[in-house]
């Protein structure tokens, strides 16, 4: 039997002072709270001697900047792969800093008409499809040893809850899946036999502020 561990992780705290929904739009790296954060994912898992062999990452600038620090800390290049990027979304660009109630406004509510698809955005289904296929890959890659693979809440969120057996569509409010949070996903062969859930920056997330609701400690951007 052959076991490999793939740790999908969340970026870091963005540099999104304006609080816009910036889902795919070129330019959010990190704040250095950020960039912290990715370092203590870095030093958590040489701590606890991960047998990292595999970086990969979303192509957007702060999941790859978030990759950064394991990579360099297991002198590995950073694979970009498009599969891992954020979810599509008609409310990108949309500032909710200065008025969450923003979205609720009636020239948005043609939007919600399939709220469990959802007709806002990306299919759920799709977004499941490409991260199952992107994992495939970094199992391959990392075939009896450890990937790490940086992504975005919500792709991530599709994983958790498809290996939970639960319902695709559901509320943000409801997200455990913080700010560099690891989400750890144990294969023997390509069948998956266990996960777990951590959060190695969580010392920091008090610190934070994310525009995405969830249960994580970092302030929400209102």
């Amino acid at each position: 039997m052959t076991f490999t561990i793939v740790h999908l992780m969340r970026h870091g705290e963005v540099d999104n002072p304006q609080g816009v929904i910036y889902g795919r739009m070129s330019g959010f790296g990190l704040t250095p709270l950020g960039k912290d954060m990715a370092q203590c994912v870095a030093d958590y898992l040489v701590a606890e001697d991960a047998d990292i062999t595999h970086v990969r990452s979303s192509p957007l600038l702060r999941a790859q900047e978030t990759a950064l620090p394991t990579a360099l800390a297991y002198e590995l290049p950073i694979e970009t792969d498009a599969r891992l990027v954020e979810a599509a979304s008609l409310f990108e660009g949309v500032n909710v800093n200065r008025n969450r109630w923003v979205l609720a406004h009636p020239r948005n509510w043609s939007k919600y008409r399939a709220p469990h698809r959802p007709s806002w955005g990306e299919a759920y289904a799709q977004i499941l499809t490409r991260m199952q296929a992107a994992l495939s890959s970094a199992i391959d890659q990392a075939y009896g040893h450890e990937a790490l693979v940086v992504s975005h809440q919500l792709p991530i969120v599709m994983v958790q809850r498809f290996i939970q057996g639960r319902p695709l569509s559901h509320s943000p409010l409801r997200r455990q899946c913080s700010l560099a949070s690891l989400t750890s996903l144990l294969f023997e062969e390509h069948t998956l036999v266990g996960w777990s859930y951590a959060e190695p920056a969580k010392k920091l997330l008090t610190l934070a502020h994310d525009v995405t609701p969830g249960s994580s400690a970092a302030a929400t951007r209102s």
